[in-house]
């Protein structure tokens, strides 16, 4: 690529969308190769073709035009949720960057770009869920677009993994999500989108900005959708009452909540119902589900009640352990939930919402410095 002059230069690929600073749009669209190996570029903005050569990657050179970056997308097919990262791709309309990992016999993997991302704007995709792979995957590929100078590097992480760990609880334990915060700053990002924190004020652990998107705008319309007579919303738990009140403000529905004692983590010793429940169809709002321990519990407190029906709508499907024995099991009609992390079984209670749709136009949003308030429900 040239350098050294205060020019713009350009990598120009296919469905791919630039910006003026003033956010006026131009496509430049692929029309066809001519007999000369020229390319034909059309813009709204130039009356006249302007032909360039065509090469496998086109660096064109932009004197009057103050444009923005490119988009990368960068995922592995073997360790990251690709196929996720990908339905974002096809959302925005561009296919993912090329990345490469070499594997080492001890489990040790290192991450490579295979294309230039040099003053271009990069997004990571990928959830950082237990196992650690996971998060050093994202940590490693940050790191790799930083010291490849890409101008700025946003974080994707549809499910902000460690998160329970918000605070100290007792004695002698670490706060795990400040921690992770620190490192994926640390690591290179410039930017995070994240959606359905398990506690809203981990934003404050970071220093960069945090866009915190809300699955309540892919959920509440599938919940309209059904037309739900009786409907009352559920909260499994004290810390999640915000949320299902949140819900009931637009389905115009009564509010319960749950009560519960744990004697330690996945194990719940006493649980009691705040409300009424008889003759409704209840509806429990979580934002994740682990070992469904405390949905299938809540669940089946709420038929006890003389609940009619129960539906399960959880944004992060951790589902670990016996969880998909438990869920069978209960007395839940479904689970509703979204694809932030990949479902490796499958169940007839369980139904996938994407999410990819919020996140491609978030991003996209954010690339040419568009407000996201619209993506918002709550």
């Amino acid at each position: 690529m040239l350098i050294g002059s205060n020019r713009k230069f350009i990598i120009i690929r296919p469905n791919v969308l630039f910006s003026y600073k003033d956010n006026n749009f131009f496509t430049f669209i692929y029309k066809n190769l001519l007999n000369n190996n020229l390319l034909n570029i059309v813009t709204d903005q130039i009356s006249n073709p302007v032909y360039v050569p065509s090469l496998a990657t086109i660096i064109l050179e932009l004197i009057l035009l103050d444009c923005e970056g490119i988009f990368h997308f960068g995922t592995d097919k073997n360790i990251s949720r690709y196929d996720f990262a990908l339905k974002i791709a096809q959302v925005f309309g561009q296919s993912l960057g090329s990345v490469e990992f070499q594997r080492y016999s001890d489990g040790e993997f290192q991450p490579s770009f295979e294309e230039s991302v040099r003053g271009s704007r990069v997004f990571i995709i990928g959830s950082t869920n237990p196992s650690s792979d996971n998060l050093m995957e994202m940590l490693l590929m940050l790191d790799a677009a930083k010291r490849a100078s890409a101008r700025h590097i946003t974080a994707v992480i549809p499910y902000f993994g460690w998160a329970r760990q918000d605070r100290k609880d007792k004695p002698r334990v670490p706060i795990g999500a400040k921690l992770i915060a620190k490192l994926i700053e640390s690591a290179g990002a410039t930017r995070i989108i994240t959606m359905d924190l398990h506690a809203g004020q981990i934003q404050g652990f970071f220093e960069k900005p945090v866009d915190h998107l809300y699955a309540s705008a892919i959920f509440v319309p599938y919940l309209q959708s059904l037309k739900i007579d009786n409907l009352t919303i559920a909260s499994p738990d004290m810390g999640g009452s915000k949320r299902a009140y949140a819900y009931s403000k637009f389905l115009n529905s009564d509010v319960v909540i749950c009560y519960k004692q744990r004697s330690k983590g996945n194990i719940i010793t006493h649980m009691e119902l705040i409300g009424d429940v008889s003759g409704k169809n209840v509806v429990l709002i979580d934002d994740m589900v682990d070992t469904a321990g405390t949905l299938a519990k809540a669940a089946d407190l709420m038929i006890e009640r003389g609940a009619l029906s129960v539906i399960g709508i959880c944004t992060h499907a951790l589902l670990s352990g016996d969880a998909y024995e438990k869920i069978e099991n209960s007395k839940l009609d479904k689970l509703v939930i979204t694809d932030s992390i990949d479902s490796e079984k499958q169940s007839n209670k369980i139904e996938v919402l994407s999410c990819s749709k919020i996140f491609g136009e978030t991003m996209y949003n954010v690339h040419h410095n568009k407000s996201i308030d619209e993506l918002f429900i709550t």
